[in-house]
């Protein structure tokens, strides 16, 4: 796997991807954290608990407002499992998926020990934040994927019927390598989301989510960017169930006021392929990204898979600027989002003053360290 070209960035253009970046993370994360007050609910419990407008602002969950999940947990790990692909770069080694699975045993290691062990070397800023280590209702299948180190490929995946959204929710950042290719970008996040979700639905879920933001992330518009997701899964075995979705997501826009009716209507949304569809819907209807959101979350099944994607949709869209104060200032982790993405943003845009084959700032190998993944 190779990227284009480094290109080169003048001020404003930074400016823009940074913002970008922090409202896809930023964004994702405040979907994940309302959705997660009515997980699970049916929209008529949702009502009968929040009143006939449904669920309108963030409620306590885990112990506080603007609690997230794994979701957000995991897209962490797979931003930092992305800087260290770059960083790593520099010694001859480029294998991103490899880098991205040792991210996500790093944060595997989260959910079984009870803060961060100061023995291992590799684990940067990020595995040492102690939040994060807080189980978070993460899939089964994301757990049993992780639970041994033995990584998941397309020709060998990791469980190979899991349908279920736990790949797509993570798969927001690979969207932000912004200076790849759509195709290179699909790939990437196929061949990650097979670590753990080996269905074909699920994994172009993944794939087709990553290039909605990439297209999101370069200033396509939302509805330019759903159809360059739909080019590139149209050549991939086992698309249609994807393709189909996503079909349905565009025309239903068309099909009247948006309701919690017709957020059902795109089917259920445990499934990867008709959450992405929901998420996609919402965020092209909504007037705000307030207004997307309570329509991503107000529905019966997993809201904060929905919340998540749809948020991360709409940051990417839109900058962090427009999403609502009233609930980044309650968000959990909001330091830890804000500081991931904008390394994320330097690496991108000037890694080379960070890092190269001869010189490396000692501060950047500290936060982000190249470590001895082994290649497959």
């Amino acid at each position: 796997m190779s990227a284009a070209a480094t290109a080169v960035w003048g001020r404003a253009e930074q400016q823009d991807f940074r913002a970008r970046v922090r409202g896809a993370l930023l964004g994702g994360a405040i979907g994940d954290a309302l959705g997660a007050c009515v997980s699970g609910l049916t929209i008529d419990e949702i009502r009968a608990e929040h009143g006939p407008e449904a669920l309108t602002d963030l409620t306590p969950v885990n112990g506080r407002r603007g609690a997230v999940t794994a979701a957000t947990q995991l897209t962490l790990f797979t931003v930092d499992g992305l800087i260290r692909a770059q960083v790593r770069r520099d010694t001859g080694a480029w294998h991103p998926p490899t880098d991205v699975h040792r991210a996500y045993l790093r944060w595997a290691a989260t959910q079984r020990d009870w803060g961060p062990d100061e023995r291992r070397k590799d684990n940067g800023w990020l595995a040492c934040e102690e939040w994060l280590y807080s189980r978070r209702n993460p899939s089964r299948d994301t757990l049993t994927g992780l639970g041994d180190e033995n990584m998941g490929t397309l020709q060998t995946p990791k469980n190979p019927t899991a349908r279920d959204a736990g790949a797509l929710v993570r798969s927001a950042p690979f969207g932000l390598l912004v200076g790849w290719e759509p195709q290179l970008v699909c790939q990437l996040a196929v061949e990650c989301a097979a670590q753990t979700h080996g269905h074909p639905t699920a994994y172009l879920s993944a794939g087709a989510f990553a290039v909605i933001v990439h297209g999101l992330a370069r200033g396509e518009t939302l509805d330019g960017s759903v159809q360059r997701a739909l080019a590139q899964l149209a050549s991939r075995p086992g698309h249609q169930p994807v393709t189909d979705a996503l079909k349905q997501a565009l025309g239903a826009v068309r099909q009247g006021i948006p309701s919690p009716a017709r957020v059902a209507s795109l089917g259920e949304a445990h499934l990867a392929e008709d959450a992405l569809a929901i998420a996609v819907y919402c965020a092209l209807v909504g007037e705000d990204i307030r207004h997307g959101l309570r329509l991503a979350v107000n529905h019966d099944g997993p809201s904060e898979v929905t919340g998540a994607v749809c948020g991360a949709l709409l940051g990417a869209l839109h900058g962090e600027t427009a999403l609502p104060p009233a609930w980044l200032c309650e968000l959990e982790g909001r330091p830890t989002l804000l500081e991931i993405a904008d390394d994320f943003a330097m690496e991108m845009t000037q890694g080379p003053a960070l890092h190269s084959p001869t010189a490396t700032a000692p501060g950047w190998l500290q936060r982000y360290p190249r470590g001895a993944a082994e290649l497959p």
